[in-house]
């Protein structure tokens, strides 16, 4: 029984030495880069974290009913992304196409394919490498507002910007 009992506790005490080393999350942080290669503290003072990104620089565009045509103020959050990924040239990105629930599943996934692909290619023109930007659709299958009002579809016809550390080729 004794044998037990030091078994039990040496594993307690691995297990909470495993714990113990908060630093190899830091290049994570707050806005989850993931890799080791990327610096910076991950706070939104930081402006090379992804909480910046996020939080000063913008990563989201909203577009239109049924268009993926960029406006005005999505072109302005577009070239603010652009610059910060030219400063940060340890992150690439998979720019996420959306749409609202109106329409069919095909019809959405199509337009959030285009919405996604309209902010790459504006990226790319403002001097971003294509091989650090990827794309996806996911039409209507992942909104952030659930209710049928044009103020939650309007926030579900969007483009988001997820950064990704490290993985650039």
């Amino acid at each position: 029984m004794r044998l037990l009992s030091r078994l039990v506790i040496f594993g307690a005490v691995l297990a909470l030495a495993a714990c113990s080393n908060s630093s190899r999350f830091d290049s994570a942080g707050a806005g989850g880069a993931g890799s080791g290669s990327v610096s910076g503290s991950g706070l939104p003072s930081d402006p090379t974290s992804v909480a910046y990104f996020q939080q000063a620089v913008g990563d989201r565009v909203l577009f239109a009913v049924d268009q993926s045509t960029i406006s005005p103020e999505g072109q302005s959050i577009l070239n603010g992304q652009a610059e910060w990924l030219m400063k940060n040239t340890d992150y690439s990105a998979v720019i996420e196409g959306h749409a609202d629930e109106q329409g069919t599943r095909e019809y959405n996934l199509a337009l959030g394919a285009r919405r996604a692909n309209a902010a790459r290619e504006y990226l790319i023109s403002r001097g971003v490498a294509g091989n650090r930007l990827q794309t996806v659709s996911y039409g209507k299958e992942r909104p952030i507002e659930i209710c049928s009002d044009e103020s939650c579809y309007a926030r579900n016809r969007r483009a988001v910007t997820v950064l990704a550390g490290g993985l650039t080729s």
